[in-house]
């Protein structure tokens, strides 16, 4: 298992059109918005124990944002404190307008599989 730390710049401008979640409407999302966003999902999916948001320089200063940093840490065993070191790394630096949706930044870092949907059937 894996723990992440996501960091958003709260000082970066711009906007990006997506949805927070897979087949809902895209919305404009500037950083404070995909922080407000992030912090929701991850209320929502109960993953306050493995996911960790902060503001803080993201990376890509230089250009419009909004950009977003995922740090990925080993899982911290029960009784024990955060180890800091990390195991591996994501930017969406410039990137999050490819994402199907915002959620992406949580369920690709995580390794745990995703919820399935079922699919109804249409009547013929």
């Amino acid at each position: 298992m894996k723990r992440l730390v996501i960091t958003v710049c709260p000082r970066e401008c711009g906007e990006v059109l997506l949805p927070v979640e897979r087949r809902r409407r895209a919305r404009r999302l500037d950083a404070r918005a995909i922080l407000a966003e992030l912090t929701s999902l991850v209320a929502r999916r109960e993953l306050g124990e493995r996911v960790e948001l902060r503001e803080a320089c993201a990376g890509g200063c230089g250009g419009p944002g909004p950009n977003v940093d995922v740090t990925i840490h080993p899982a911290t065993p029960p009784g024990q404190r955060p180890d800091h070191v990390a195991i591996g790394w994501k930017t969406y630096v410039y990137s999050l307008p490819a994402l199907d949706c915002l959620a992406t930044v949580i369920d690709e870092n995580l390794d745990e599989p995703r919820r399935r949907t079922r699919r109804r059937r249409r009547a013929r």
